[in-house]
């Protein structure tokens, strides 16, 4: 998945990726994700995971591994988590993070596809992020941290690639948007979107 959001404070480029490599009970997979901002001219966010998974229902893995913040703070963490497909097809993917500072943290990702034709579909997707405590040095507040929820409309040109353009509300929850609301910076906001996803 590669994207760029437009909003008020400027574009930031999103690059999400997944390899693997294994049967159908034991794979190991590469998990990346980064965040560029195009004003600041650097990467905001760029994580690498590193996962054994297990296939422990036709639908769903168990995942466990390590993850490398190589920015803002160049933090690892220990994961362990799950993957795949709960009923009525919503595709999950949620997991648990312990840092090298014994911080705990977590997140859920839900993505549903509509198929509007053989070619045209329709993307809800949603997220959510949690902390076990505060977290001083990325301004995060215990409880809910943020989420996100947006919807894409996107195009087969061919089945291993799709065009979209979408829209997604960001923003911080909880405690962690009392901190940097107190801090003077933006909690929330509506970007436009528009990307690709592809697959091999």
């Amino acid at each position: 998945r590669a994207e760029v959001a437009f909003a008020d404070e400027g574009e930031v480029a999103l690059l999400e990726g997944d390899i693997w490599y294994g049967g159908d009970l034991n794979k190991f997979y590469v998990k990346t994700e980064a965040e560029y901002s195009f004003d600041h001219s650097e990467f905001e966010e760029f994580e690498v995971q590193a996962l054994w998974s297990r296939a422990i229902t036709p639908f769903w893995d168990f995942q466990a591994g390590l993850r490398h913040d190589f920015e803002p703070d160049g933090l690892s963490h220990a994961v362990v988590g799950f993957q795949g497909m709960a009923p009525y097809r919503f595709e999950v993917d949620m997991a648990a993070y312990l840092s090298e500072n014994g911080d705990l943290t977590a997140d859920l990702e839900l993505e549903y596809e509509l198929m509007l034709t053989q070619r045209l579909h329709l993307k809800p997707r949603a997220e959510i992020g949690f902390s076990a405590q505060d977290v001083a040095d990325r301004s995060i507040g215990g409880g809910l941290t943020n989420g996100a929820a947006g919807i894409r409309l996107s195009y087969d040109v061919i089945r291993e690639f799709s065009p979209y353009v979408g829209v997604e509300w960001i923003g911080a929850l909880g405690e962690t948007r009392d901190l940097r609301s107190a801090m003077g910076e933006e909690t929330e906001e509506t970007v436009f979107l528009i990307g690709f996803s592809a697959w091999y």
